[in-house]
């Protein structure tokens, strides 16, 4: 009886994570094939949502050219590693297809949870998978928006010569922050720029440590691609901007948050690009597969709204790649 209260638990559980419902394109005949698709949020942020909307709609597009049926899921993980394997578990006993995590710990835990099964997991947005342990493993493929931090640093220094200290504000939970921080770190001691760090691991935190870097008076901030001061923005943003402090970061969403500017990949066309990867995983197999498959960037995103709070001239950025105007949206 305890066994039988304890799975309708976690079936309830299960049931209440996920972010929206089946999605069952029609199929050209009753015979045609059907697939089944986990799609797991590491958590939910805009850049997060951005790719997992993305892979669901090339999903549908995908079974209608192909005459076939995609059913999936999509579930957000809490940022928690326990709810995390739970979806992945249950993902697994259920006979999914493939399995897509979005973010590290997502894709971690789902490489774990499929270890036994060999279902494929086609990981989205992954910064540094080699670090992250999810190469070499023949069940395992996906997309990467690696950062290029010193660009990004390039465009700090481009907007303001004069700046002395830079504040680095990221999450030691997260796995895709610490190369870029070490890059940002190094190009800063060759460029004789002082640096200050700032972390935290929940909303509160991040909050606590944004203001620590206001009251150093640092000239700016740099985050990289960290999912956990992601989900802060909002909260953080105007602070930043009260304080005449631009805030750079590793994806648009951040700027589409508040965030001041960002160089980097486009989330929908990562999404898009990772959904193809999934279906030929399970239509053709895992053998043709590399071991991931880096995004390309190279698109500057800039908030009007934030620059026009900052007294920010953002000019210098045309001549520096394809620029991006964004206001700032929850979305």
């Amino acid at each position: 009886m305890k066994k039988t209260i304890a799975l309708l638990l976690t079936l309830a559980m299960l049931l209440a994570l996920a972010a929206c419902g089946q999605s069952a394109a029609p199929a050209a005949s009753g015979n045609a094939k059907i697939y089944k698709i986990a799609v797991v949020k590491q958590l939910d942020h805009a850049s997060l949502d951005e790719i997992a909307n993305a892979i669901t709609a090339r999903l549908d597009a995908i079974a209608a050219e192909k005459g076939v049926t995609i059913e999936y899921e999509v579930y957000s993980g809490q940022n928690d590693n326990s709810v995390l394997k739970q979806i992945g578990d249950q993902a697994v006993s259920e006979g999914v297809d493939a399995i897509i995590p979005i973010a590290t710990l997502a894709a971690q835990v789902m490489t774990v949870c499929a270890a036994d099964s060999k279902t494929p997991v086609i990981f989205a947005a992954i910064s540094d998978p080699a670090a992250a342990e999810l190469t070499g493993i023949d069940y395992v493929s996906g997309t990467s928006d690696a950062l290029n931090t010193e660009f990004i640093l390039e465009m700090l220094l481009a907007q303001n010569a004069g700046a002395k200290k830079i504040g680095l504000l990221y999450s030691l939970s997260e796995v895709n922050s610490a190369a870029p921080i070490a890059q940002a770190k190094a190009y800063l001691d060759s460029k004789g720029i002082a640096y200050t760090e700032a972390t935290g691991n929940t909303n509160d935190e991040v909050i606590a440590a944004a203001s620590v870097l206001i009251a150093e008076e640092v000239d700016a901030v740099f985050t990289p691609t960290d999912n956990v001061v992601m989900a802060a923005e909002l909260a953080i943003a105007p602070s930043f901007i009260e304080a005449g402090i631009p805030h750079y970061a590793g994806a648009d969403s951040f700027v589409r948050n508040g965030a001041f500017a960002t160089c980097g990949v486009n989330y929908t066309d990562l999404g898009t690009r990772t959904a193809d990867i999934a279906f030929q995983a399970i239509s053709e197999g895992m053998e043709g597969l590399e071991d991931y498959y880096l995004m390309d960037g190279g698109i500057i995103t800039v908030n009007t709204e934030t620059a026009a709070g900052l007294k920010a001239d953002y000019s210098v950025f045309a001549g520096m790649g394809e620029l991006v105007e964004v206001q700032t949206s929850e979305d």
